[in-house]
C-alpha cells in the first residue's frame, strides 16, 4: 500500500527536473509517478514549485562521539544534517576517544551510537601504524573504508603513516575491497611564523606543494597496489593535472572537495578569524575558481562538508591565534546552501549540485539504496526552497557550538524539509521529528541497516 506521496511541479527524475509524485511504500520509493497518478487516499506533500532533490550523502563527517562528545555528539551532528537536507552522514574515525581504529573501538562507537541518530550514519575505520591486523576486523564489523593522514592528525593516538605502512595496507585493503581515504599532505607543516592573527601566516605553514607531494605517492601506490584511493578535502588546483592524470590511466582513483574551499578565499579572512582555520588551508580566489572547473570536469568527483567541530576554547576565538587554534571547519548544515549559492552564480543547475552531494558520493560508498529518486531506492526525500536567500545566524545553528565560518553569510537555498524512508526527519520551523535514523554497516555484497 502507498502510504505517502511527495508531489511538486519540480521533482529532479532521470529525466531532470519534471512535475511528477514520489510514491512511497515502506519506506521505499515505490514509483516515480506523473502528480495525477497518486491513488486516492493516499497521504499527499504538496511541495508546489520548490525543489524535491535526493537527500545528501555526506561521506566526511567528524562527529567526536564516544569520548569528545563535548565537542559534538551524534544527537546534535545529526539534527544539523537533517537541517541542512543530508540523510546519511559517514563518521570519521578520530577526534572521538577511543579512535575507531580495532574492532572493539568500532563496536564501542556502534553503542554509543544507539538511539541518536536523526539521519543514517555509517562509519570510517582508521588506518595508523601497528593496526595493520585490524584491518580485516574493521572489515568484518561493517566500516566504509579506512583513513589515514600523511602528516600529523593533530591527535596523537591517531598517527600518521609512512609510505612503508601503506605499501603494508593497501593490497589489504584491495582484497577486502575497502576504500583507503587519505588525508594528503606529505610533510610535516613548515614552522608557524609570522604575526599569529594573520591567516597568511598560517597560510604559509602549509604550502600547495604538500598536497602535491601526497598526491603523486598515492598515486604511485595506488597504480603498484590497484587499490580504491581516495583523496579527502582537496584544496590545491595544481594537484588536478595528476589526478586527471591518473583518471585517464583508468586508475581507482578518485578526490572531494568542500563547500568551504568552493566558498572563501583567503584574501576575505579577516586577522583572528580562526573559524577558518583548516587543513589543507583556504587558499587563493583564483584557486577556487580553478576547483569549480575541476569539479565540472568530473576531476573532483563530489563535495563534502568535512564538518570538524570543536570546543570553541579551542578555536582560541579570543586571541585569534591562528597558529595554535584548532583546524576544521563547523559547517554540516550548510553545505547544500553554500554549495549552491556558488553553483548557482557560475551557471550551474540543482542537478549538478544533487550530482557532486548525493548520488556521487552514494556511487562512490556502493551504497546503492541511498543519492537517486527512483524505484527501488530509500525514499530519502528533500524539498529545497533553492529561491531563499537567508542570513546564517547563530540561532539558527544546529551544531553543537555556534562557531562556523558561514555566520553572517548570507546564503542561497533553505532546506523545507527532509523524508528519511518516507518518514519526516526535518521541517523547518516545527520541533523536530525524531530519532529515525540508523546505523549502515558494509557487508559483502552490500549494506545492511542496524536500529
Amino acid at each position: 500500500m502507498i502510504e505517502l506521496a511527495v508531489r511538486g511541479r519540480r521533482v529532479l527524475t532521470g529525466e531532470g527536473l519534471r512535475p511528477a509524485a514520489i510514491l512511497v511504500e515502506d519506506g521505499l520509493i515505490a514509483a516515480v509517478a506523473r502528480p495525477e497518478e497518486v491513488p486516492a487516499g493516499v497521504p499527499v506533500r504538496e511541495a508546489g514549485d520548490l525543489a524535491v532533490l535526493p537527500a545528501l550523502v555526506d561521506a566526511h563527517v567528524h562527529v567526536n562521539e564516544p569520548g569528545r562528545t563535548e565537542w559534538e555528539g551524534f544527537s546534535t551532528a545529526t539534527d544539523a544534517a537533517a537541517a541542512g537536507g543530508v540523510g546519511t552522514i559517514v563518521d570519521m574515525p578520530l577526534n572521538c576517544s577511543p579512535v575507531t581504529t580495532s574492532r572493539a573501538a568500532l563496536e564501542t562507537k556502534l553503542s554509543a551510537v544507539a538511539g541518536k541518530l536523526a539521519v543514517d550514519a555509517a562509519f570510517w575505520g582508521g588506518l595508523v601504524p601497528g593496526n595493520l591486523g585490524e584491518l580485516k576486523g574493521l572489515a568484518a564489523g561493517g566500516v566504509a573504508g579506512v583513513k589515514a593522514f600523511l602528516t600529523h592528525s593533530g591527535l596523537d593516538e591517531f598517527p600518521n603513516v609512512s609510505r612503508a605502512d601503506l605499501e603494508a595496507a593497501m593490497p589489504v585493503l584491495a582484497e577486502l575491497d575497502l576504500p583507503l581515504i587519505v588525508h594528503a599532505e606529505l610533510d610535516p607543516p613548515g614552522a608557524p611564523g609570522g604575526e599569529p592573527r594573520r591567516y597568511a601566516s598560517y597560510l604559509a605553514s602549509r604550502p600547495p606543494e604538500m598536497e602535491r607531494r601526497a598526491i603523486r605517492l598515492l598515486i604511485e601506490l595506488c597504480r603498484a597496489t590497484r587499490c580504491r584511493t581516495h583523496v579527502v578535502h582537496l584544496s590545491d588546483a595544481d594537484s588536478l593535472p595528476d589526478v586527471e592524470r591518473a583518471k585517464a590511466e583508468g586508475l581507482p582513483f578518485t578526490v572531494e572537495t568542500c563547500p568551504h574551499y568552493l566558498t572563501f578565499s583567503a584574501a576575505e579572512i579577516p586577522d583572528g578569524a580562526t573559524a577558518f582555520k583548516c587543513a589543507p588551508p583556504i587558499r587563493s580566489a583564483e584557486n577556487r575558481e580553478r576547483l569549480w572547473a575541476g569539479l565540472a570536469r568530473g576531476t573532483i568527483d563530489f563535495v563534502v562538508s568535512d564538518h570538524s567541530p570543536c570546543l570553541p576554547e579551542l578555536k582560541k576565538l579570543e586571541s585569534g591565534d591562528f597558529l595554535n587554534a584548532w583546524g576544521g571547519v563547523a559547517g554540516l548544515q550548510f553545505t547544500l546552501p553554500a554549495l549552491w549559492s556558488g553553483a548557482k552564480r557560475r551557471g550551474f543547475e540543482l542537478e549538478d549540485v544533487a550530482r557532486w552531494a548525493a548520488e556521487k558520493t552514494s556511487a562512490f560508498l556502493g551504497l546503492s539504496q541511498k543519492g537517486v529518486l527512483e524505484k527501488g531506492r530509500d525514499a530519502d526525500v528533500l524539498i529545497f526552497d533553492d529561491a531563499a536567500l537567508f542570513d546564517v545566524e547563530a540561532a539558527g545553528v544546529r551544531h553543537r557550538h555556534k562557531t562556523t565560518p558561514y555566520l553572517g553569510r548570507r546564503l542561497l537555498g533553505a532546506v523545507e524539509a527532509l523524508y528519511l524512508r518516507g518518514l519526516p526527519a526535518f521541517e523547518r520551523e516545527r520541533p523536530a521529528a525524531g530519532r529515525r535514523g540508523r546505523m549502515l554497516l558494509r557487508r559483502a555484497g552490500g549494506w545492511a541497516a542496524r536500529g
